[in-house]
């Protein structure tokens, strides 16, 4: 069993620390956890989800907001966010993630029918109960890490008799078998493991390329860069600051953005301007259009 994680923003008797660090640590969790619940309040506009989101929201824990916020890191936007509320399966490229998502008192060893060929007892499967995730299940892959929220707690195993959680987790298990949808905390999402949702995938492999494909390659953008030195400047003044020089542009081809760079959280967004022209501005447009008195300067090129 891995060693559970104190939240970095832990409370001063988790965490011993003066008051300037433990005043630091409460105010990047209420950061953190005002992040999300706007995250959710969006997409809750937009999406259906069953009643009482939003007041889970309000009630949302430090755990809860820390695996929200680590997925939207790793690539979730918000559109994407109602597949994860509603119990979609996801993959994240991110083996750390299976040992950031244990936390002390909170998370408890599960049992569970996914990804089969993960060895259970190197890394047994982890549930984690929330006013939001419900009932958030989360274990290793071969590359990675897997979550799914769902529904309706399950405590199957051992000699326990089942409870009426275990048989409302059966029932869940009949409407997934029924619709061929994951049966999540606030709703329905055809992201199952078959058809996960991807989170930050590697799908870059690095090729070598033979020497005759890497010279003509070479010498094709090095023409492309001497046509596309353009610059706003006369000709000669451009000539004695010439673009640097590297040795092997196609070394370049391939790199990944640095930090943040993508699409960002809205990048499957429908995104549309809803709101009426400025009657300030339109004013100004239509007196620019006003022809120019007699005797005066024309001031714009005539068309």
């Amino acid at each position: 069993m891995e060693r559970k994680r104190t939240l970095p923003w832990a409370t001063h008797t988790e965490r011993p620390g003066d008051a300037a660090a433990d005043a630091a640590r409460a105010e990047k969790a209420d950061a953190v956890r005002n992040r999300v619940r706007l995250m959710i309040e969006i997409t809750a506009r937009a999406g259906a989800y069953r009643k009482g989101l939003v007041e889970a929201a309000r009630r949302l824990s430090p755990e809860e907001a820390t695996i929200l916020s680590d997925l939207e890191q790793h690539g979730l936007q918000v559109p994407q966010l109602h597949d994860v509320l509603c119990g979609g399966h996801v993959l994240v490229d991110d083996p750390q993630l299976y040992k950031d998502w244990l936390f002390d008192k909170v998370s408890h060893p599960r049992l569970s029918s996914h990804h089969r060929d993960i060895d259970k007892k190197l890394y047994p499967d982890i549930g984690m109960r929330g006013h939001v995730v419900r009932e958030k299940l989360h274990g290793r892959t071969a590359q990675g890490t897997w979550v799914q929220l769902e529904k309706t707690p399950a405590a199957f195993g051992g000699r326990k008799l089942p409870s009426l959680n275990d048989l409302r987790h059966l029932m869940d298990y009949v409407v997934y078998r029924l619709t061929r949808s994951n049966v999540g905390p606030w709703g329905l999402s055809r992201m199952t493991e078959r058809h996960p949702l991807y989170l930050s995938p590697v799908l870059a492999v690095p090729t070598s390329l033979t020497p005759p494909v890497a010279q003509l390659l070479t010498q094709t953008l090095r023409r492309i860069e001497e046509a596309d030195d353009a610059t706003a400047v006369s000709q000669d003044l451009a000539a004695r600051f010439p673009p640097p020089d590297r040795p092997d542009p196609a070394a370049e081809l391939g790199r990944s953005l640095p930090g943040r760079a993508g699409r960002g959280l809205f990048g499957s967004s429908e995104v549309w301007v809803t709101e009426t022209p400025s009657a300030s501005a339109a004013a100004v447009l239509r007196e620019s259009r006003v022809p120019a008195a007699a005797g005066s300067w024309q001031t714009e090129r005539p068309t």
